[in-house]
């Protein structure tokens, strides 16, 4: 059974250490990310113990399975995390109908997020659920030592919202 709840106080390091697990797969088609795993750990546990209260956490049967946040509480999703063993089980779909609906209650008319561009199964997945993607970026990053190209991706949430192009 899926349940989604608020992250609690506490959790850290079970919820920095399933972000961890998820980030390396993210990374795996960008390379390198052994040379990165204790700044990456130490970056997710200083987020998880300092932003919890931005944190939606999905359960599969009591057992945590991933999380997402909103760590500027917009319409943007700064971190969206499925342990990789609980992949294709329909817990990121129900997390991401949760961080949805959040976000429209809220009074927001989209959601956003980004990921680097090699992230293919991130992508693929956001489009799935409506998402596309508005821009591509390429930024430097000093771990890596070179450029990374990332992708950001919306979705409209309220429909005729307006927006460039269209009829009023």
């Amino acid at each position: 059974m899926i349940h989604i709840r608020n992250a609690r106080d506490g959790e850290a390091e079970l919820l920095s250490e399933i972000g961890l697990r998820a980030w390396q797969r993210a990374m795996a088609s960008i390379g390198e990310s052994d040379v990165m795993v204790d700044a990456a750990r130490n970056a997710f546990r200083n987020f998880v113990e300092n932003d919890w209260l931005t944190i939606t956490v999905v359960e599969q049967n009591g057992q945590v399975a991933g999380w997402a946040a909103r760590e500027g509480l917009d319409e943007t999703i700064s971190d969206f995390w499925i342990d990789p063993i609980f992949t294709r089980q329909g817990l990121g779909s129900a997390l991401l109908e949760r961080i949805e609906k959040d976000i429209a209650e809220q009074g927001f008319d989209k959601a956003a997020m980004q990921t680097h561009s090699g992230n293919a199964e991130a992508i693929g997945f956001f489009q799935k659920h409506g998402y596309s993607i508005h821009w591509l970026s390429v930024a430097y990053n000093p771990k890596l030592d070179r450029d990374v190209p990332s992708v950001g991706l919306t979705k409209q949430l309220v429909s005729g919202a307006g927006g460039y192009g269209q009829e009023f």
